[in-house]
């Protein structure tokens, strides 16, 4: 492998560069996928390959794309797993650098290491640290080292990084997900939007952009909003649930949902936008506030952007107060509540209805904040800042 030089062009073209994700391909509807797609559109002096089920018409010139992918959904099913690693039998050794969107099981490590060259500098970006599956880092560490078997690994929090350096590990970096803040930013109600829904002009929309099988928060969710319609003064509160369907078990929670609220009376005051087609700004900014008052994040990334992305529209969020949240949920950007309690939901949106006002200088530093730390054009740097330090 060449060497870095003083030239950061020079370097960075010298390395052949192969992004690892699901297939880049719309729908954009998965975050470490997603991710990829940002920083190839972003990194505009490395030689990277992406893999791709067609071709991606965003991607700049210098991104190769290879379309090894037969399919784009968001489930990676096993017969694309079997695609992939066939292609990286006969080209993973033309990489000098091979970075992984996703975090292996222990199966699919064990095949990846034996693929690899021993010559590339492999990195692993860690959406999150799965002990939920298989237990603490500092308890597990062998069966953690090996999953995180990269020469780097990149996790999206201090968080993470700081329970895997409490580990031993002593490879790993932190880099936030970068968000376009050209797609992400504060506009106007979307008319379209407010005709499609019909939405009066004196409604307060709140909006919970989760799941409705995961993150154990759409039953509190529900509970609370029975509550606060319990009192016809309140019936200008609307709920907007903006959760995708991406299984069975999301069609069976929304039909659940949809009976509760319908038996109470309510289903006048509920928009399922399910999966929206277009640009989640839109939803962001036709909300007066968000909802994330999720209870877990297992396999979720550490960072969600459903809390992020809005910040980016300047919108108050009212989050769960999650170990995992800190260094990016405190007073000064957003409103934190216990987690699992339905009550505490309550209390917070009736009293930022009752005085929104009051909250706008959260949703200005929730965007400096944005701003700050997560712009996609700054990640994208440190990305190559990374690949132009591997000797």
């Amino acid at each position: 492998m060449s060497t870095a030089t003083d030239s950061h062009l020079e370097t960075t073209t010298e390395k052949k560069i192969l992004y690892i994700s699901r297939p880049l391909q719309e729908p954009w509807d998965e975050a470490s996928k997603n991710l990829a797609h940002d920083l190839a559109k972003n990194i505009q002096k490395a030689d990277i390959t992406v893999l791709t089920h067609g071709h991606v018409d965003d991607l700049p010139k210098n991104i190769t794309q290879k379309s090894i992918y037969s399919e784009a959904k968001i489930n990676f099913r096993p017969w694309q797993k079997v695609r992939l690693v066939v292609w990286l039998l006969f080209n993973a050794r033309k990489y000098d650098v091979i970075q992984l969107f996703f975090t292996p099981s222990t199966l699919n490590a064990t095949i990846l290491k034996k693929i690899f060259p021993a010559k590339a500098h492999i990195i692993q970006t860690i959406a999150t640290i799965r002990e939920d599956l298989y237990g603490p880092v500092h308890t597990n560490l062998t069966q953690y080292k090996k999953i995180f078997f990269a020469d780097t690994l990149i996790t999206f929090s201090h968080y993470a990084k700081n329970l895997l350096e409490k580990s031993g590990f002593e490879n790993a970096k932190q880099i936030y997900p970068g968000i376009d803040l050209q797609k992400y930013h504060p506009t106007a109600k979307d008319s379209g939007l407010i005709k499609k829904w019909d939405i009066k002009l004196n409604d307060f929309i709140i909006a919970y952009p989760g799941e409705f099988a995961r993150l154990g928060a759409t039953d509190v969710i529900v509970d609370a909003f029975l509550e606060i319609w319990s009192d016809p003064a309140n019936a200008h509160i609307k709920y907007l649930c903006a959760c995708r369907i991406k299984n069975v078990a999301d069609q069976a929670k929304k039909s659940e949902v949809r009976e509760r609220i319908a038996a109470a009376g309510h289903l006048d005051k509920v928009i399922f936008s399910d999966t929206f087609s277009g640009n989640m700004n839109r939803i962001y900014n036709l909300a007066d506030l968000i909802l994330f008052p999720v209870v877990s994040m297992a396999g979720k990334f550490d960072v969600p952007l459903a809390m992020i992305e809005p910040y980016a529209c300047k919108k108050l969020v009212v989050a769960s107060d999650l170990p995992v949240f800190k260094e990016f949920s405190h007073n000064d950007i957003n409103v934190i509540i216990p987690k699992n309690s339905s009550t505490e939901i309550k209390k917070a949106i009736l009293s930022i209805v009752r005085n929104s006002s009051k909250h706008v200088r959260r949703g200005e530093h929730a965007y400096n904040f944005v701003h700050h730390n997560f712009d996609i054009k700054n990640i994208a740097q440190k990305y190559e800042k990374l690949y132009t330090s591997i000797k």
